[in-house]
């Protein structure tokens, strides 16, 4: 059983500046933290952004924390389209601008020495009438990521969203065959999302994901409901995912997703991680009751 790691993502803390909000995290006793790549955080449009990553990294060192890259700022790209323009776009230049993005991820991850990149595969356009189109961009958007991402020793963890191209952990399969199983390609898998549209159980997705699991998501979630919840206030029952997740070694960060709870972030990473640690210490043992030692 591996001891997990638990984050919590800057898109929940957007009225703090970073340094304020890694000090508050670093505080409150997190191992590591989402660092969503936006205007407010590390924008990785404006100049100078070697020399800030540089700093973020060396704060990021004096406070122990650790880092995955996360790449789902709303309006980052477009301030008049959220998540726009996608990898599915079907103006070629609008797809370039999202590769870019994810090309300067995987630089700020290699120089923050970030576990994984995260990042998702957009909505169709309802334009596309064929749906073999849209992985068919997909694919090849995907294919210069992976290869900086390889060179870089950053996985990319694509992450199944309710409503996108890619939504769910078949999905994720058949992009994976759709690009031949490179070693790069890795998944980001949110456990609210699986409570919310996988047909497995949370702690059945866990361990069917764990071959190729390289970012981890959670908050709480309702069955067939896309909206991120508080711990307690959805479905999802954490003790035995959390020891599925153990059980499976995943030795990265397990990341808390509240980004619509931003308004009253220090609340929430204040009171998320003692849920997540009773959750730990209430899980299932991985030796049945009345079983020999």
């Amino acid at each position: 059983m591996t001891a997990l790691r638990f984050g919590y993502g800057t898109n929940g803390l957007t009225d703090l500046r970073l340094g304020d909000a890694l000090a508050l995290l670093a505080d409150l006793g997190y191992d590591g933290v989402g660092l969503t790549l936006d205007h407010m955080h590390l924008d990785p449009f404006a100049p100078g952004l070697a020399e800030r990553t540089r700093r973020v990294s060396q704060r990021l060192a004096e406070l122990g924390l650790g880092v995955t890259v996360e790449t789902g700022a709303r309006y980052v790209l477009d301030p008049r389209r959220k998540h726009g323009p996608s990898l599915l776009d079907p103006d070629p230049e609008a797809r370039a601008r999202r590769v870019d993005l994810l090309l300067r991820a995987v630089r700020v991850a290699a120089d923050l020495g970030a576990q994984a990149v995260h990042c998702f595969s957009g909505i169709v356009p309802p334009t596309v009438r064929e749906p073999g189109t849209a992985w068919q961009r997909l694919a090849a958007s995907l294919d210069v990521v992976l290869k900086a991402a390889g060179s870089a020793g950053v996985p990319l963890a694509i992450e199944p969203e309710p409503g996108h191209l890619v939504e769910s952990l078949a999905g994720f399969h058949h992009l994976r065959r759709l690009l031949d199983d490179p070693p790069a390609l890795g998944l980001t898998l949110d456990i609210g999302h699986c409570q919310c549209l996988e047909p497995l159980p949370p702690e059945d997705c866990v361990r069917e994901a764990a071959p190729w699991l390289r970012h981890v998501q959670i908050e709480d979630m309702r069955r067939g409901v896309h909206e991120h919840l508080p711990f307690g206030e959805g479905e999802i029952d954490f003790p035995p995912v959390l020891a599925a997740l153990a059980a499976t070694g995943y030795q990265g960060l397990t990341v808390v997703e509240l980004p619509r709870h931003s308004h009253a972030g220090p609340h929430h990473a204040a009171t998320s991680l003692p849920f997540l640690r009773r959750a730990t210490a209430a899980r299932p043992s991985a030796v049945p009751e009345g079983s020999a030692s």
